[in-house]
C-alpha cells in the first residue's frame, strides 16, 4: 500500500478544509513548495496535490506553484482539482514527474473527455469519487448528485479506469477515522485499485485500510497537526 501526503493548495497556500467546506479553512503553510520538499525529505515516495481553486472554480489558478513543486522535487505526484480539459491533462502529463491526473467533476459531466483521456493516457488517468451518504458529489463537493458511488465505480472500470481516489466527504478533515465500511465495499464491489482518503487520524487507521486491501491512502490533516508522523506512516508501505 502506498502512502500519499496531501498538499491542498488554495490562494497559493497549503490548506485543509473541514468536510470540503470552503468556509472552514485552516492554513498550514504559505509555501506549498517547502511543504512538498519536507515530505520528500522525510521519505515520501509519492505526493497527492489538489488545486482547490481549480476544484471550486474550474480554473487552475495555482498552476505556477504546482509547476514549481514539480521542478523542485524528485518523487512522482498525482494531481487533481479542476482538470476539465485535454489541454490541462496534456499539460500535466507531459511532465514525467506526474504519475497520474485525477478527474472528478469532468468524469461525470464530460464522459467524452474521460474516454479521450483514457484512450490517450491509459492508467495515468484516475478518477476521484467523492461521496456523501453513498452519493457522488461534484464541483468541489458543493453539488450532490443522485449517482450511486459504487455503481459509478463499476461504470468507470468498464470504461478502462483502473485507479480511484475514494473520499468520504463527511470524514474529510475531521480526524474521526475513515469510513472503513464504505471503502471496503468500494474495493470489493468494483475490483478497482482504491486509494482511500478522508478522516485518517492515527496509525491504526492506516493499518485498517491496508487490511481491507486498499492500494493506497492519502493523509492530510493528521500530518499537519502532528497526530501522525509521516516517518511512522511510511512503515506501512512495507510488506
Amino acid at each position: 500500500m502506498d502512502i500519499y501526503p496531501a498538499i491542498d493548495i488554495r490562494n497559493g497556500k497549503c490548506v485543509r478544509l473541514l468536510q470540503g467546506d470552503a468556509k472552514r479553512e485552516i492554513v498550514y503553510s504559505d509555501n506549498p513548495i517547502e511543504v512538498a520538499l519536507k515530505w520528500e525529505e522525510i521519505g515520501a515516495r509519492y505526493l497527492h496535490i489538489v488545486d482547490l481553486d481549480g476544484a471550486f472554480h474550474g480554473d487552475t489558478e495555482n498552476i505556477s506553484i504546482i509547476s514549481e513543486i514539480l521542478s523542485n522535487i524528485s518523487i512522482p505526484v498525482q494531481i487533481g482539482g479542476g482538470i476539465r480539459s485535454m489541454e490541462k491533462i496534456d499539460l500535466f502529463l507531459d511532465n514525467p514527474k506526474v504519475a497520474r491526473v485525477i478527474l472528478g467533476t469532468s468524469a461525470i459531466t464530460e464522459p467524452q473527455l474521460l474516454s479521450e483521456a483514457v484512450q490517450g493516457y491509459g492508467n495515468r488517468i484516475a478518477v476521484g469519487i467523492d461521496a456523501k451518504d453513498g452519493w457522488v458529489a461534484i464541483r468541489g463537493w458543493v453539488e450532490e448528485t443522485r449517482i450511486d458511488a459504487i455503481e459509478f465505480g463499476k461504470n468507470l472500470k468498464a470504461k478502462g479506469i483502473e485507479t480511484i481516489i475514494y473520499t468520504d466527504i463527511s470524514k474529510d478533515g475531521m480526524l474521526s477515522g475513515p469510513n472503513i465500511r464504505a471503502t471496503e465495499a468500494m474495493i470489493a464491489q468494483t475490483g478497482l485499485n482504491i486509494i482511500a482518503s478522508g478522516g485518517v487520524s492515527r496509525l491504526e487507521d492506516i493499518e485498517t485500510v491496508k487490511k481491507i486491501g486498499a492500494a493506497g491512502i492519502i493523509i492530510g490533516q493528521a500530518l499537519y497537526t502532528g497526530k501522525i508522523k509521516l516517518a511512522e506512516a511510511l512503515s506501512y508501505e512495507e510488506d
